[in-house]
């Protein structure tokens, strides 16, 4: 019974501490779920994450206000994913191609821009307890006394479910990703619903990068996504390009990259360069295990996901 007791408080830690650090590839995935629905795919998350780290820590330095850093952040973002909108729907260009240079457009930016910036310290946004819901069993300590960037991706989230099926907009952006031309032939303006869905992703993305540099380690760090920008494109396969699952998978990543401390401080000792590549394996190894689902029940991509238009529009 005590052994039980000692675990149960640290088990709960963790879980807290694991939704905070997978808030920022949750949002990134559901801005790439949104993306890809639409038939885009944007290899540029990692860039636009870190336009989006840099935008929201600036902010929140000369601001102190979060919700501005979120603001700009996701704006800064949108406009670094306007040009692979742009590339890929004005000018045809090939979206994985696209999409790298997206990443290393962002990357080199982020570093030059962000040099000033390197060293300094804020505080960042403070844990909301929120009422009556924190009081909840276990799930009020780990989902409702968290920060506004938390509290924002749940709602994001479900925002995004709702906009994806039980809206014509949403309607819309499936209908183009599944076949854009008999889209197209029914009056969807598929370049500009392709466009928004873009932007949305982007925006996302920003707002994730900002909760890594302004809440998860609250300092400025060239690269400082590591690779986390990647994972949210694998975590989107994942999830079946399904809002809701792309938010607990990336709280599964986050309990991963939050099990060292909590291991050593349950007494047992494992080397931090073994814990330090379990999350990136079992992305890996949930991928395959997917595509072997996926060739056995259906895949659930968009069937035009990374095609070329052909529209005379």
């Amino acid at each position: 019974m005590s052994e039980s007791f000692a675990w149960t408080p640290l088990l709960v830690a963790g879980a807290a501490a694991a939704v905070g650090r997978g808030t920022p590839i949750a949002l990134a995935a559901l801005g790439e779920g949104i993306s890809e629905k639409s038939g885009v795919m944007n290899l540029g998350v990692e860039g636009m994450m870190l336009v989006g780290a840099l935008t929201g820590f600036v902010v929140q330095v000369h601001t102190g206000n979060p919700a501005l850093a979120i603001l700009g952040a996701g704006l800064a973002a949108a406009m670094l994913s306007s040009v692979h909108a742009a590339l890929v729907l004005l000018c045809d260009a090939n979206q994985i191609v696209s999409g790298f240079a997206l990443t290393i457009l962002g990357t080199g930016l982020s570093g030059f821009f962000g040099r000033p910036y390197v060293g300094v310290k804020l505080i960042g946004p403070e844990q909301i307890p929120l009422p009556v819901l924190r009081r909840i069993p276990y799930l009020g300590e780990i989902l409702f006394q968290q920060d506004i960037f938390v509290y924002l991706t749940l709602v994001l989230t479900a925002g995004a479910w709702f906009l994806l099926y039980r809206t014509r907009f949403g309607l819309n952006i499936r209908a183009v990703g599944e076949d854009p031309e008999p889209a197209f032939a029914q009056g969807v303006p598929v370049r500009r619903t392709r466009f928004i869905a873009i932007l949305i992703g982007g925006f996302l993305a920003g707002v994730g990068g900002a909760h890594l540099s302004v809440a998860n380690t609250q300092v400025w760090a060239e690269r400082m996504t590591s690779g986390q920008g990647w994972i949210a494109i694998g975590l989107v396969i994942v999830a079946r390009w399904r809002p809701i699952p792309c938010l607990i998978t990336a709280w599964v990543f986050g309990a991963m990259l939050v099990i060292h401390p909590y291991l050593q401080g349950s007494g047992i000792e494992v080397s931090p360069y073994l814990i330090g590549m379990i999350p990136y394996i079992a992305a890996v190894g949930a991928l395959v295990v997917v595509t072997v689902l996926h060739r056995r029940s259906g895949h659930g991509m968009p069937a035009s996901l990374a095609r070329q238009l052909n529209l005379p529009e």
